[in-house]
């Protein structure tokens, strides 16, 4: 799941913004507010939870909230299940629109486990995991009052698989290469609703997978895997969809505004997650930074939330003694530069592109806090510089291909340009970053000064019209053409490193931006998905390993804190980690 759809922060401007879910909590006023705290474990599985949600010492209910997303964070932009894919977005919506067959719930030690949401339980698998069962719960209602059917959830499931009316999303990562048949079925609007991989029978919905999909239960968390009405037309309900969540949308404004009020068809004893402890919650996103976090620590923004603050906020915060409206909480994302694979040819190259980040200078230019925001081996060497964020099952430190761990170090990079037959400025490296704002711009100085004394000779290009991803991702970009190092943010989309490697290093995947291709770890990818479940963590921790070592086909540029900020009167306060980490909107209420 990418990191926001503004732009990655982290490589280019280091403005902190947020925009996905993750796992493990912080409650408010826990956090101790410094240094680099790792995403907590899974809190693992609990099919027996049933609801309602449990209740919140000290909760009570009414009041409304305000929850500024600010710039470069541009926010929702279509209320589409199939096309839900970043943190903001699914944050939001699965919190309190949208419900799945599954979903994350914070269990009584802050951890979060999955539990069953439209589903009686996690969901019933065959014995090599090739095919899933799972039953709706009777009584779910649309806002409309009418019942969800087994139908419907079919059906949503089906339009996921439409990757051309819904851009890339989960559908393209997981269900299109995992269901039987998926690679060549685009969904009922072009190939109909007969689309044997996805069946029912009575409450049950039955799907069957040509790759085993033991992680199929974690899958259903997607909104793209709950239901979508059988009439419904794409143009119009990107727009206007309907709840079967705590709310319902009353005013919605693509990229600007998201006002949410009460369903009252929402039966709390379905379910074990969510909570309607707020009349009404406004969202208003691309909101000025500075003007974000003015009004929360306002007596006007009592009730507010901020998604991702600056450091220099953070600071004037503790300074002003308002630690307890500020909480740091950890991201499971890391952040990357990633050189065109097609381009940059030579391992040697990549290598040095590795030795010439002035990792903790270009952090700092763009507004990070060094190893408190932003965190790798430069500020700790037991974070390494892998692909695998802190915290995921699996991941090995990987500090290097040498002895001596990564760091900012022009020498070796010279070293390693010499070894790769390039005298100091002969090889040219270009980029795209946000020249939107000082810091953008700051951050891509410190950049090509970084790359300069490594001895790289440098171009650097503003993108003022948009997000960064408009030039990674489309080979016709004029940009695109003349540049090659491009970037991803990517965060998980549960906890697994299933939802993180395929995406970034796997032969055509979107987000795989330097085109990164080598057979045999698109076969690994394929033989890893096949073993035991209980394998399979160990086995992508190694991969990370042998892709970093053996390649180098990403220059790692920052695990990644959130810095969020709430008003005085918000209770109940909690950096939501399983997914991607985002406020939990299931657990605030105003005092």
């Amino acid at each position: 799941m990418i990191r926001k759809k503004a732009f990655a922060a982290g490589l280019s401007a280091a403005v902190l913004t947020l925009s996905l879910a993750a796992c493990g909590g912080s409650d408010e006023g826990d956090s101790e507010n410094s240094g680099f705290t790792e995403t907590s474990e899974s809190g693992g599985k609990n099919p027996e939870a049933v609801g309602p949600a449990p209740e919140i010492d000290g909760a009570q209910a009414g009041g409304e909230i305000t929850v500024l997303a600010p710039d470069p964070d541009d926010g929702i932009d279509s209320l589409d299940p199939a096309s839900l894919w970043s943190v903001t977005d699914n944050g939001i919506l699965q919190d309190l629109v949208f419900r799945s067959l599954t979903t994350f719930r914070q269990n009584a030690d802050g951890a979060y486990e999955l539990v069953p949401d439209l589903a009686t339980d996690l969901g019933t698998p065959n014995e090599d995991f090739t095919e899933w069962r799972f039953t709706l719960k009777d009584g779910i209602k649309w806002e409309t009052g009418d019942p969800v059917t087994a139908e419907e959830v079919a059906f949503g499931i089906k339009r996921s698989f439409d990757a051309d009316r819904f851009g890339t999303g989960p559908g393209t990562a997981y269900s299109k290469p995992y269901f039987e048949g998926g690679e060549d079925y685009n969904g009922p609007y072009v190939d109909g609703d007969n689309f044997p991989a996805v069946t029912t029978e009575g409450n049950d919905i039955i799907m069957k997978f040509g790759t085993p999909f033991s992680e199929m239960d974690y899958y259903a968390i997607f909104p793209a895997i709950g239901p979508v009405p059988l009439d419904a037309k794409p143009d119009q309900y990107k727009l206007k969809a309907l709840s079967t969540g705590p709310y319902k949308v009353d005013k919605f404004v693509p990229n600007q505004e998201l006002v949410l009020v009460k369903n009252d068809q929402w039966d709390a004893d379905t379910d074990p997650a969510r909570r309607q402890l707020v009349e009404k919650y406004t969202f208003k996103f691309d909101v000025n930074p500075q003007v974000a976090a003015e009004t929360v620590f306002s007596d006007a923004g009592a009730t507010t939330v901020v998604t991702s603050m600056q450091a220099t906020d953070f600071n004037k915060a503790n300074q002003q003694g308002l630690q307890d409206q500020v909480v740091v909480g950890p991201q499971p994302c890391t952040s990357f530069v990633m050189p065109n694979y097609d381009k940059v040819t030579e391992l040697e190259v990549r290598q040095a592109l590795a030795y010439a980040y002035d990792y903790e200078n270009v952090w700092s230019a763009g507004g990070e806090l060094s190893g408190v925001t932003r965190a790798n081996g430069a500020t700790d060497p037991d974070l390494g510089f892998g692909l695998l964020p802190p915290g995921m099952a699996g991941r090995q430190v990987w500090s290097g291909p040498f002895d001596e761990p990564i760091s900012y170090d022009p020498e070796k990079s010279k070293e390693l340009l010499a070894e790769a037959g390039y005298e100091p400025g002969e090889y040219e490296v270009s980029f795209v970053y946000d020249g939107s704002t000082p810091e953008g711009e700051a951050s891509a100085e410190q950049r090509q000064r970084g790359y300069e004394e490594g001895g790289f000779s440098v171009k650097k290009y503003p993108y003022t019209a948009g997000s960064l991803y408009d030039v990674w991702t489309d080979p016709d970009n004029k940009l695109y053409k003349q540049i090659n190092l491009l970037g991803t943010a990517w965060c998980q989309d549960w906890p697994s490193a299933s939802t993180f490697l395929p995406p970034i290093v796997e032969t055509g995947s979107a987000y795989n931006t330097g085109n990164f291709s080598e057979e045999s770890v698109d076969s690994e990818i394929d033989r890893i998905r096949t073993l035991p479940v209980d394998e399979q963590a160990d086995a992508w921790g190694e991969l990370e390993v042998t892709l970093m070592t053996d390649y180098q086909p990403v220059i790692q540029s920052g695990y990644y804190q959130n810095i969020f900020g709430f008003g005085s009167s918000i209770g109940g306060f909690n950096n939501d980690t399983s997914v991607g980490g985002a406020p939990d909107y299931r657990s605030i209420y105003v005092k």
